[in-house]
Parts: C-alpha cells; sequence; structure tokens
C-alpha cells in the first residue's frame, strides 16, 4: 500500500497541492523559529498565493503583534529564498477552543480552614446571609 504522499505525488493537480502543502509547512516552520513562544499558539500560515502570506491570528492582540513583526518576517523570508512580497494577517477564531471557559474546579479547605470557618458560622445568627454563604463554601469544598 503507497501512502498517501505518493498518491498525492502522482496526479499533476494533485502534485501542485503537495507541493503547495510542503511550502506551507516550511514557511510555518520557519515562521515558528522567528516568533516569540507567547506568539506561536495563536498563529498559523493560512495560503501563499502571488507572493501574498496569509497569516491567521487567534486574536486582535496576536494580529497587532504580527502585523507590526511583518516587514521584518517578509525580509527573512526572501533571505531564505522564498518568494514572499507581502504579509496579510488576518484574525481567525479557532474553531475548537483550546482553554474551557470558565470551568469549575473542585477544590479543598485545609482542616485550619475548616475550623476556622465554622467557628465564625457558629457565631453569626441563623438567618445570616454570610452564615449561609459559609454553609454552601464548607458544604461544597468536601
Amino acid at each position: 500500500m503507497l501512502p498517501l504522499k505518493n498518491h498525492l505525488a502522482t496526479a499533476d493537480a494533485f502534485a501542485r497541492l503537495a507541493d503547495q502543502a510542503n511550502r506551507l509547512r516550511r514557511l510555518q516552520t520557519q515562521l515558528d523559529a522567528l516568533l516569540p513562544a507567547h506568539l506561536l499558539p495563536g498563529t498559523r500560515i493560512a495560503n501563499l498565493k502571488r507572493g501574498k502570506l496569509v497569516i491567521h491570528a487567534s486574536s486582535g492582540a496576536v494580529a497587532v503583534k504580527l502585523r507590526q513583526l511583518s516587514p521584518r518576517l517578509t525580509e527573512h523570508f526572501i533571505q531564505q529564498g522564498e518568494q514572499v512580497t507581502g504579509i496579510e494577517v488576518r484574525v481567525q477564531a479557532s474553531r475548537s477552543p483550546s482553554v474551557n471557559p470558565r470551568r469549575k474546579s473542585q477544590r479543598t479547605l485545609g482542616l485550619r480552614s475548616k475550623q476556622a470557618l465554622t467557628s465564625l458560622a457558629a457565631g453569626l445568627t441563623e438567618d445570616s446571609p454570610v452564615r449561609r454563604a459559609i454553609a454552601r463554601l464548607l458544604e461544597s469544598s468536601g
């Protein structure tokens, strides 16, 4: 059984597609080596067409920084023999969020904290909102 790469290279149209994919992968590797670590997770090469390199940024802040760096990036790509005449940065939010929004985590209180809260609650009146909040906190902390 031939690998997919060999199948793609057999037909002319697929060969061009494979070449483009390899070019984009090479550009992504170069870009990853140039960018600061904090920009890497939010930056992806999207396309290269007629010399214009399209980069997707995960947020507006990442896009602004990439636009600031684009002259230097373009110069680097040219020095590496790539046919890049300009860079276009687009904000493209990811389809599957990498971070779950405000997921509740189960936290536990230490013995001393539980004792202190229990003592505090005991000194409050039965109908006190603070006492009810402390009771919920103690109940949820296990």
